[in-house]
């Protein structure tokens, strides 16, 4: 591979220092994946994709944005058109997109996963097509990880899920890979508006034998309760919640209480009613967290399903989230401090989707910090809109400069996608530059061991420790 030129390996890297933090601690550095969205099964099954198209296009809604932004008609951005045409569609939308990480990471697993090096165009479609498609059998889903030294990964998981998958997994020993479930329980509040399909989420938890049960709120926490504990057994380490703001409002037990029965009698929520839920299922979640010297993540912005036509077309999770501008002090504080006054703040990672709330993050999980644990409350890494190289230098930036980097748990995929883990090389490369540039300016020392401790640290330690995976 040549160290010039269009990625080649010192790619992004621009400076001697940079180049040496890279090559020599982060490119070495295993990964664990501590949030994404890997089904489960095709991990268990080491699935073999039929098709390159198979392995990029099939659930990743990152692309199938950019295709339609550039005029694609659905039926080849999320099908069923055939896979080829389907390929042929993404390769025209590629060059459109240069200086989008989409740009960047097509071309990063192109020539990682497959080792090509053609940039992906019209031009170029079929030969690419034919040499992947070539080497996938080779390529399943196990294989892909372990190709990209994956150690672990954090999967997002309903409370309802019987983890039949990561039990299978857990009895073959992989080549020391390990997946664990992430206990995301959001359906419990974020459904009550559609109480046919809220009720039979609900009956999916006593179908999994987390409750006999459930009619009020009560018994709906006990059942998430043992849904958790469930998961723990299984290796969990985290809790997941997806959310807009946290409502600045009082937890109000009684009132969620009644929600909870007349959503059982079918009766649709509003609004208000379901941030009352909200506020309980998240505080139990905390609380579990806490006594379990767990994780409770909360990514905090997105402004779903913005769009009727493909909401009706597609469905959710296809594309057509934005990120939203809700205020997030008020109801963020209120929530950390009343458990804080509760003696049950966990380990916690906030994550915001809109770059406006960087400094309000850092700052305000520097506010709560607790003796003999470093980084208690955490900003968490650039996440989805925000994960693209000006994204992560100013995610880096804004971290150094008014909170800490050393303690960073560093990046994550928050992927559908086994390629997408070159996400993280990606990242570490501008993490060595960022550093690398301040040595070159005079502000850091030039101590390379000590810098390539960070930079360890950031790119894998720090998020093993901090999860608590072994």
């Amino acid at each position: 591979m040549n160290s010039t030129g269009f990625m080649g390996e010192d790619f992004i890297l621009s400076t001697p220092i940079a180049r040496r933090l890279y090559h020599d601690f982060a490119a070495e550095a295993p990964i664990v994946d501590v949030h994404n969205h890997l089904p489960p099964d095709e991990i268990a099954d080491d699935y073999v994709w039929p098709t390159i198209t198979d392995a990029w296009l099939g659930g990743d809604h990152y692309k199938w944005r950019a295709m339609r932004l550039a005029g694609v008609p659905e039926h080849l951005v999320s099908g069923p058109a055939d896979p080829w045409e389907r390929f042929e569609a993404w390769a025209a939308t590629v060059p459109r997109m240069i200086r989008n990480p989409l740009y960047v990471w097509t071309h990063l697993e192109l020539k990682r996963a497959f080792g090509i090096d053609l940039p992906l165009s019209p031009a170029t479609a079929r030969e690419i097509w034919d040499e992947a498609n070539r080497q996938l059998p080779d390529l399943g889903a196990r294989a892909m990880l372990r190709h990209f030294d994956v150690q672990l990964v954090a999967t997002t998981d309903d409370p309802g899920s019987l983890l039949e998958d990561h039990a299978r997994l857990a009895t073959m020993n992989d080549a020391g890979l390990r997946m664990v479930p992430t206990f995301r329980p959001d359906a419990g509040h974020a459904l009550l508006g559609e109480p046919e399909r809220w009720n039979s989420w609900v009956d999916t938890l006593v179908a999994a034998g987390d409750a006999t049960a459930i009619t009020d709120l009560a018994s709906l926490l006990d059942a998430l309760a043992s849904s958790y504990r469930r998961m723990a057994a299984a290796g969990c380490r985290a809790s997941d919640h997806g959310l807009a703001a946290l409502p600045d409002r009082p937890r109000d037990p009684d009132h969620a209480d009644r929600v909870v029965r007349a959503a059982r009698e079918g009766q649709a929520a509003d609004d208000h009613d379901r941030e009352i839920v909200l506020l309980e299922i998240v505080a139990l979640a905390a609380r579990l967290a806490a006594a379990d010297d767990a994780v409770l993540q909360i990514h905090l912005g997105p402004l779903r399903n913005v769009s009727p036509r493909l909401m009706d077309a597609v469905g959710r999770d296809a594309g057509a989230d934005v990120m939203g501008d809700a205020g997030q002090a008020l109801g963020l504080a209120r929530f950390l401090g009343d458990l804080e006054r509760a003696d049950s703040l966990p380990r916690t990672v906030l994550y915001n989707l809109n770059p406006a709330d960087n400094a309000l993050l850092i700052t305000m999980a520097g506010a709560f910090a607790r003796p003999g644990v470093p980084g208690l409350v955490q900003w968490g890494p650039p996440w989805w809109f925000n994960d693209h190289e000006g994204g992560m230098r100013r995610h880096l930036d804004d971290l150094s400069q008014i909170g800490q980097l050393g303690g960073f748990i560093g990046m994550l995929t928050d992927s559908r996608s086994m390629l997408s883990m070159t996400r993280h090389e990606l990242f570490r490369r501008i993490l060595c530059d960022v550093i690398g540039r301040d040595v070159e300016a005079g502000t850091v020392p030039a101590d390379i061991d000590a810098l390539g401790q960070l930079v360890r640290a950031v790119s894998v330690d720090n998020a093993r420790e901090f999860f608590g995976f072994a």
